[in-house]
């Protein structure tokens, strides 16, 4: 193979030269409900296997009887600037009972014994093909070549494993399920296929694991609970699973499964699969800058190191940018869970915090690629998590607060419960979770425009997320309108009488996110037509709310007075959501609060701040919101340099894929924005990256953007228009407009480099620079 093809081949895959040690070395596969790790051993297999709905213990009743009857007295203790002692009182009265919430659980594992007597490795390779959303394994040994595949279909809704022999050897192994030390049972199906089932605790859901083998040449038999496969030329293994949380019979619907898959046949499988893959990955592609062809040839790892010791390498940014796309279909697709803090990749029954839904930043982050990076539909998940939390969060609401429409708090499970879960006092307290993942359903309208889907499905419940806070604001000694109690997440403050406490009144995020959750509101009611009235209440609600202002170090104030605070280089940075992921701070709109979040920003990082891949990821996305497209270069250099394992997995420490998600998202937006209605084309691209192209982004509005630029410029940005409209362009410099047929498009200057033209539906438009 000559290196051009190589290269070119290389631009899509991690791929190392030895098998993976440990977890995080391991290459990730899944179908948004089925997910897996491929270690690639040689004589003894592992793959480690998930099921979305694989959670421990079943649904809780946890609401405190006791918050409605004491809330009075914590807001009293709160205004009276005794935060300690409200905490003290809103530990006992308003947490959850019992105080936290189960695990998201692994499935076990698939295990292949290899029969045949150890040689000589040669050749060896394994890799992740994200184009095909396959993971392989090939090498030599005793003089035959021997290769497995390995993917996950959402066609079929089973994992594939399938291995060859080339040559002289044949394949002799064994495979079984395990689950330790929670198999439940194991036990022979059929004359080719095993079986596990169990419990996720005495309340939890039933699970049931389905292992079949399918072999050209030699035979299959089970011995006990294990598959004995003998001098086969190749072998498919088919797997599927499933919990009571969806079918009845989780053991049946599995076994449907892979007798369905079986009758296809590998072929057949791989084909579906592969293509289904494809019409959805390759929806965007991604070039940066001038790409070294000698480090496309190296093995990611060793490009990962020589990116760790200071050398530049785009296409691994590049690599990078599409993993988290690719992570995101395979954790994340219509009917599935969402993609929770390990994405769908779990391999402990007892993971670090628990591998739950954290609704204070690190659900959010894992879509923030979903709508831009053209995975749409992947952001469903989140939706009918949001019909099940506006369900409970309504009880909820009720019953802690006395209030109507619908609260969410910092973390929920596969139930969706909406309780303040917990004992950490700088982290529960904090009722805006459920608020802020609804402007989810309101960008997916912006970014598709279906009027049907904002009808029947966004602002019913955008207007029950507002309707809780216009329960929940009282007022303050200023006249202000603040939310308490609550917390800005995570982080602390020190009062003028020395008193210090993560309680608080009216955090800037909390108006904030209040604030984009109005407007969507109001904006929403207006392409509706209805509900004039219930509209002109939030707009007078919105002029109490405390405005974003800045403090006495220049900085964007992080509560709604300028406390002291504790922690400056806190991995929290949840004041500046009105710089991104809201928009009512802009550079071009309002330039002063742009420069005080930059200064919160370089605050933070002066103090050690950007410590975590998630928060490292949110200050790329801030940096490109305010077009400092060098700042939010280095910062991604930081975070894949610090904060990635080999198989570029996120890590917090430990591993977390919020740093996936968030970096992605970062990339496409120092590419394209589109927030306050305008569209920018390149509005933080770094000197590193003075050539490349971008295709298939999308842009609020209903485009979708492709853009090419030279030497720092842009030289062409090609927009496919999906609904009638006006498009606006932000540009420093004068733009030309023309249709797929050369014919220029009259284009509207405002005169503050704002450029408009009217779009048809199904039109594309050329953009250019003039000059």
């Amino acid at each position: 193979m000559d290196n051009v093809t190589r290269q070119e081949q290389c631009d899509l895959k991690l791929w190392y030269k030895q098998p993976a040690g440990k977890w995080v070395e391991a290459l990730p596969v899944g179908n948004g409900s089925l997910g897996a790790m491929v270690f690639g051993k040689v004589q003894q297999e592992r793959i480690q296997l998930n099921e979305d709905s694989v959670w421990y213990g079943g649904p809780a009743d946890r609401e405190n009887p006791d918050a409605s009857r004491y809330m009075g007295e914590i807001r009293r203790l709160m205004f009276e600037g005794r935060p300690a002692e409200a905490e003290y009182l809103a530990r006992m009265a308003m947490t959850a009972t019992p105080k936290h919430i189960a695990p998201y659980q692994t499935l076990g594992d698939l295990n292949l014994y290899n029969a045949v007597a150890s040689g000589e490795v040669s050749g060896y390779v394994r890799e992740l093909d994200l184009a095909t959303g396959i993971a392989s394994v090939s090498y030599r040994m005793n003089g035959a070549k021997f290769r497995r595949e390995v993917f996950a279909s959402t066609v079929h809704q089973v994992l594939v494993v399938r291995l060859e022999a080339e040559g002289s050897e044949r394949l002799t192994l064994s495979a079984n399920v395990t689950r330790r030390p929670f198999e439940g049972n194991t036990a022979a199906w059929g004359e080719a296929g095993v079986v596990m089932n169990g419990q996720c605790g005495p309340d939890g859901v039933t699970f049931g694991t389905v292992l079949k083998a399918v072999t050209e040449g030699g035979s299959v038999r089970v011995i006990g609970d294990f598959l004995a496969v003998e001098g086969a030329e190749s072998v498919t293994f088919y797997v599927a699973a499933a919990t009571s949380f969806r079918h009845a019979d989780p053991v049946a619907v599995g076994r449907a499964r892979v007798e369905a898959a079986a009758a296809h046949g590998f072929a057949a499988v791989r084909a579906a699969h592969t293509a289904a893959h494809r019409a959805i990955f390759e929806r965007v592609s991604l070039e940066l800058g001038d790409p070294s062809a000698e480090q496309a040839l190296l093995p990611t790892d060793e490009r990962l190191r020589r990116l760790q010791a200071g050398q530049e390498d785009q296409g691994l940014i590049a690599l990078f940018f599409q993993y988290g796309r690719y992570l995101l279909m395979a954790s994340s697709r219509p009917g599935t869970l969402p993609a929770n803090l390990q994405g769908i990749w779990n391999e402990s029954h007892t993971p670090p915090w628990e591998s739950d839904y954290h609704l204070n930043i690190n659900l959010q982050m894992n879509y923030w690629p979903a709508e831009v990076c053209n995975l749409a539909e992947c952001h469903e998940p989140v939706f009918d998590l949001l019909d099940r939390l506006r369900e409970n969060g309504s009880r909820t609401a009720r019953s802690v607060y006395g209030a109507s429409g619908f609260v969410a708090h910092h973390a929920t499970n596969l139930w969706a419960e909406t309780d303040i879960v917990g004992l950490y006092v700088p982290a529960v307290f904090w009722p805006m979770g459920g608020a802020w993942l609804s402007l989810h359903l309101w960008e997916h309208y912006r970014y598709g425009l279906n009027y049907s889907f904002l009808a029947e499905r966004a602002y019913p419940t955008l207007k029950e997320a507002a309707h809780f806070f216009l329960d929940f604001l009282v007022e303050d000694a200023a006249g202000r309108l603040v939310t308490v109690p609550s917390l800005s997440p995570e982080n602390s403050y020190r009062l003028e009488n020395g008193n210090v406490g993560c309680l608080a009144i009216g955090p800037s995020m909390d108006s904030q996110i209040i604030h984009a959750l109005f407007t969507a509101c109001m904006e929403a009611s207006r392409i509706l037509g209805i509900d004039e009235d219930f509209s002109a209440r939030l707009a007078q609600t919105l002029e109490r709310l405390p405005a974003p202002k800045i403090g006495k170090h220049g900085q964007l104030m992080e509560w709604a007075d300028d406390y002291e605070e504790v922690e400056p280089g806190h991995r929290h940075i949840s004041h500046l959501f009105a710089l991104h992921p809201g928009e009512q701070i802009t550079p071009q709109h309002t330039p002063q609060l742009a420069q005080a979040a930059r200064t919160t920003l370089e605050r933070r990082l002066a103090n050690g701040g950007g410590h975590t891949g998630w928060s490292r990821a949110w200050i790329i996305n801030f940096w490109a919101r305010l077009q400092a497209g060098d700042f939010a270069y280095d910062n991604l250099l930081a975070m894949i340099s610090h904060a990635v394992h080999p198989n570029l997995f996120g890590d917090h420490p430990p591993f977390q894929i919020d740093a996936n998600f968030g970096g992605t998202a970062a990339v496409a937006e120092m590419l394209l924005q589109s927030h306050m209605g305008e569209i920018q084309l390149l509005p933080a691209l770094p000197q590193a990256w003075g050539s490349g192209r971008v295709t298939g982004l999308r842009a609020r509005g209903g485009c979708e953007v492709d853009i090419a630029w030279r030497d720092g410029r842009l030289a062409l940005a090609l927009l496919h228009a999906k609904h009638d409209g006006m498009c606006a362009i932000r540009s420093e410099q004068p733009l030309s407009v023309r249709d797929a047929g050369g014919e220029a498009i009259e284009v509207e200057a405002e005169g503050d480099g704002l450029y408009l033209f009217t779009v048809a539906a199904g039109s594309r438009y050329y953009v250019r620079l003039n000059g």
